[in-house]
């Protein structure tokens, strides 16, 4: 959770607290929705499977329930400030068959069915205790007031007789409220537990799951990289080949052809310098390991067709991987801008927080930015992910364009 102990003041104060209240209270309902939904579903599905009808209904259900599951997660995010990163294998390219077997295969599917239906039971239990201590806490609370509001009225049945008591009860309304803020707290903290475990996956799964796709990030670069060497700076070092040979061949019989075609070897041999340079740039910049990532950004700021302004507040260089992530986020992300959101302005901030390195990119472009397979802002979360960071993309059509990597590490 990332709220720690707090004192009773601080638990009056934390909006945390009272973000987490009402979800407490109507989660038994969330709870009983869901078991409805999964008990008629399953059931019918099941029941119809025995003559291939049910089949589609049974991957339908399971759909269902896992797009809950993530509904679920950003609800947690807005009650608890909990952020669960879906943890689910990578989605096969094609194939019905492929699909199938990876829906069924993955354990989170059945993790997230599992937190479905303890949502019922646990709901339940949260619902009454919220809903008891809020009442004897508001009771005791308000309890002047209200026999304020009996006596003028002329009427009675209130739990307190005089004045004495009704101020009595109110007094003892205060630690009543804190215990009751406490208790919200606490029934947070269990029901955020229980939930990471189960919709996050397991720290091993999480893992393996980074470490593949790290592996694909980097099977990715090797390619680009062989295929810029083979049709870039390859192709002119064969041609600054030939054209040499070619003079070599003329060098008595024809000098002024001799010169020209050493001032073509001359030409592709540059050309071919400024492509490896290029091609050793995006490996990684020079810039960036002499000199930081300020510099580096401030770079790729000065270099993009419209005004970007750079904020780097780091005290201290993090370490070199976490700078060439961010480096090469901020590259893709400008670039993107650059050939489809045709924004006027954008800025890239850079800051620590107390996880790692966050780098946030901002353009006030037509928005449309998504995470597709095989896509620049993919690529990007593949290589967030061999740190075990992550990458979120918010950009709604009509803009503007909210990227913010989240990399952790120490220094």
């Amino acid at each position: 959770m990332p709220w720690g102990p707090l004192g009773p003041i601080g638990l009056l104060v934390d909006p945390m607290t009272w973000r987490a209240a009402p979800y407490l209270l109507v989660s038994g309902a969330f709870g009983l929705m869901w078991y409805f939904v999964l008990a008629i579903t399953i059931s019918v599905s099941l029941a119809l499977a025995v003559v291939w009808v049910g089949v589609p209904l049974v991957i339908a259900t399971m759909l269902l329930w896992r797009g809950g599951a993530r509904l679920e997660r950003r609800v947690l995010r807005l009650a608890f400030g909990l952020d669960i990163a879906d943890p689910y294998r990578p989605r096969p390219r094609r194939g019905l068959g492929a699909h199938v077997r990876w829906l069924m295969k993955d354990p989170a599917t059945w993790r997230d069915l599992g937190y479905l239906l303890m949502l019922l039971p646990l709901g339940f239990v949260e619902g009454v205790l919220s809903f008891m201590s809020w009442m004897v806490a508001g009771g005791l609370l308000l309890a002047p007031m209200l026999y304020g509001l009996q006596e003028a009225s002329g009427g009675s049945g209130y739990f307190v007789e005089g004045w004495t008591e009704a101020w009595f009860a109110g007094v003892c309304g205060v630690p009543a409220l804190i215990g009751c803020l406490y208790l919200v707290r606490g029934m947070a903290w269990l029901h955020g537990t229980l939930a990471t475990v189960l919709l996050g996956g397991g720290e091993e799964e999480r893992l393996r799951a980074s470490r593949a796709r790290g592996v694909d990030a980097a099977e990715a670069e090797r390619r680009r990289i062989e295929r810029d060497l083979h049709d870039g700076a390859q192709q002119r070092l064969l041609s600054v080949a030939v054209d040499l040979g070619r003079a070599q061949a003329k060098f008595d019989s024809d000098p002024e052809t001799v010169r020209e075609l050493i001032a073509q070897a001359h030409a592709g041999t540059k050309a071919a310098i400024a492509e490896l340079r290029n091609l050793a740039r995006g490996i990684h910049p020079a810039i960036l390991s002499d000199r930081g990532l300020d510099a580096a950004l401030s770079g790729l700021a000065a270099r993009a067709p419209i005004r970007v302004d750079v904020s780097v507040e780091l005290a201290d260089r993090p370490p070199a991987a976490v700078e060439s992530i961010a480096y090469f986020t901020v590259a893709e992300s400008l670039a993107n801008m650059a050939k489809h959101s045709g924004a006027t302005e954008a800025s890239v901030t850079v800051f620590r927080d107390r996880r790692g390195v966050v780098v946030d990119v901002w353009d006030n472009g037509i928005g449309g930015a998504a995470v597709v397979p095989e896509g620049g802002l993919s690529g990007l979360a593949d290589r967030a992910a061999t740190i075990d960071g992550v990458l979120v993309v918010h950009s709604p059509m009509g803009g503007p364009t909210f990227i913010r990597a989240e990399l952790p590490c120490e220094w």
